[in-house]
């Protein structure tokens, strides 16, 4: 008699350990009440990140600001690239609404880049870590920031609000950056980092992707590289096709393989390490302030 093995791939040809569950609980639903009533605008809902129900259900999300439109056209990302709005100057207020409205109890607040603007965003960074800790004083924060171009005068402004925590992603390792990220640099990123820190930011954060192409001994130096930069925490999730006009999805790594970052991340050194498939940026970004 044959035996038959259980398949370990889904209809969509994607592991079985890429599967989502559905979002549920209270404080979920509570949420996305609030979201869809007051019509707030939140990267949980508009990207479909796979975390939304788990996040929301201990009180944490991720806002972005400086519209939707980004200036930059890496090969990764789902955020449309083209000419952005004109900066709208009452967003620091209505992102701190929200998050009263849907009292959060950490945000996360991310942007697109803007270098069509001479502060690159920065000053609307500022004013909104202001207008959120003016209505929102219990509310804990992490800034998940562009590179700014590398420019000391902008990321000092970000060192002034002084969230809890402050992220840039490195996205990818060394060798692919120009391909994944085409108008950032991997040293760039490094410095951005290193210079948070050295200016006295207590929590610094990092990301990548995993399955661009790269190898395991890239990914062991790319941690290396960020521990070298006095980062904190880092998380590492494996890199999903936002269409088919984005970079292929090259391999789909083990739920071992990202066990053996997160081990090899603690052993050199990271308060916190995030590794596994459906890790995000702010995936339990609200345990990275401890």
């Amino acid at each position: 008699m044959e035996t038959v093995l259980e398949s370990n791939v889904l209809p969509t040809g994607k592991p079985k350990w890429l599967k989502v569950k559905l979002p549920i609980g209270q404080k979920y639903t509570e949420l996305r009440g609030l979201v869809d009533k007051y019509k707030l605008n939140t990267i949980c809902t508009s990207g479909s990140c796979p975390n939304m129900g788990e996040c929301w259900g201990e009180g944490t999300a991720t806002f972005m600001i400086l519209g939707n439109v980004c200036t930059r056209s890496c090969g990764f990302c789902g955020v449309k690239t083209g000419r952005p709005e004109t900066v709208d100057w009452d967003e620091p207020e209505k992102v701190a609404r929200s998050i009263k409205i849907m009292n959060i109890k950490h945000a996360v607040v991310t942007s697109v880049d803007r270098d069509d603007l001479k502060d690159m965003g920065s000053i609307i960074w500022l004013e909104t870590v202001r207008a959120i800790r003016r209505m929102n004083p219990n509310t804990t924060l992490e800034t998940l920031i562009p590179d700014f171009q590398g420019n000391t005068r902008n990321l000092d402004r970000i060192v002034e609000a002084n969230p809890e925590v402050v992220s840039h992603n490195m996205e990818t390792v060394r060798r692919l950056t120009r391909e994944v990220r085409i108008q950032a640099k991997y040293d760039k990123s490094l410095e951005v980092l290193r210079y948070l820190k050295e200016k006295g930011v207590n929590r610094t954060k990092s990301g990548i992707m995993l399955g661009l192409g790269e190898t395991e001994e890239e990914v062991i130096q790319t941690l290396h590289d960020l521990r070298d930069a006095n980062v904190d925490v880092v998380t590492i999730g494996q890199y999903l096709q936002p269409s088919k006009k984005h970079l292929p999805v090259k391999e789909y790594i083990t739920p071992d393989q990202f066990a053996k970052y997160e081990k090899i991340g603690l052993e050199l050194g990271f308060r916190h390490v995030e590794s596994g498939a459906l890790v995000r940026s702010s995936y339990k970004a609200q345990k990275h302030i401890l």
